[in-house]
């Protein structure tokens, strides 16, 4: 049997008789990159918003390492390890690259952040704050304020601001929206590096990166779940293709190369 590390059960979430998600149930494999992907208003987001409680579901479960955490609040669990990166996890614009990662860091220190402590005292995270810079290629920018950073590189820092948070679960919301191509390959390695030892669960709609760097795919079409497996068998799902409005085989199949 798999080591399942998150799972839903008949997720359901509807707004005023619109139903956004409909009865999906997902698994997500410990060690996997997994990619929610399906055509606009699929109910992608929607989904990643149930998944770390900014939304409350309308029916169905939630369960994390087998706890159900349905009812659970965002801080709570983000304290169990799961943690969204590129909305929770935004940069502080006016700080510097390495204080960014070390306000990642300061969870460690007890259950809220020191604002009020002395600079001082934050030093000891240097070092691990440095490692992490060098995990995401951005250890000649630490002391760059970050609101000088190109986007992309804004992108690799709410990665290591997320790692910082020790997560055992990171969803990573759009990672390349809205990148030139050059950035797309840089964060698409960078994903593929960091989720060594991790679980990653991905919205994307770039199908490049998608076929690249995803272990399994689930595609979702008016809220609910439409198709699941490799890239290889969801490119080849008709359903897909059909779902994907003027989305050919030869375009899903030559997404991959």
């Amino acid at each position: 049997m798999a080591d399942v590390i998150l799972e839903t059960r008949d997720l359901t979430k509807e707004f005023k008789g619109f139903t956004a998600v409909s009865n999906v149930n997902l698994k997500v494999q410990r060690g996997h990159i997994h990619a929610l992907i399906g055509p606009n208003g699929a109910g992608k987001t929607t989904c990643f918003n149930l998944l770390t409680k900014f939304l409350v579901p309308s029916s169905g479960h939630i369960l994390f390492n087998g706890k159900d955490i349905t009812g659970a609040r965002p801080a709570q669990i983000a304290r169990m390890g799961v943690i969204r990166s590129f909305q929770i996890s935004a940069v502080f614009p006016h700080l510097s690259v390495l204080e960014n990662v070390r306000i990642g860091l300061q969870r460690r220190l007890g259950t809220s952040f020191h604002f009020w402590r002395s600079e001082r005292s934050l030093e000891s995270l240097n070092g691990r704050a440095m490692e992490l810079l060098a995990e995401v290629g951005l250890e000649g920018y630490a002391d760059v304020l970050t609101a000088d950073l190109p986007y992309g590189r804004k992108r690799a820092l709410e990665i290591a601001t997320t790692l910082a948070m020790e997560p055992e679960l990171m969803l990573l919301d759009e990672p390349t929206q809205g990148m030139g191509h050059e950035d797309v390959h840089r964060v698409t390695e960078l994903i593929k590096k960091v989720s060594a030892g991790r679980t990653i669960l991905m919205v994307e709609h770039n199908m490049n990166v998608v076929s690249g760097i995803c272990d399994r795919i689930s595609v979702l079409q008016r809220g609910a779940l439409l198709a699941e497996g490799s890239y290889a068998e969801v490119a080849r799902n008709p359903q897909v293709m059909e779902a994907y409005m003027g989305t050919t085989d030869a375009e899903l199949q030559g997404a991959h190369g």
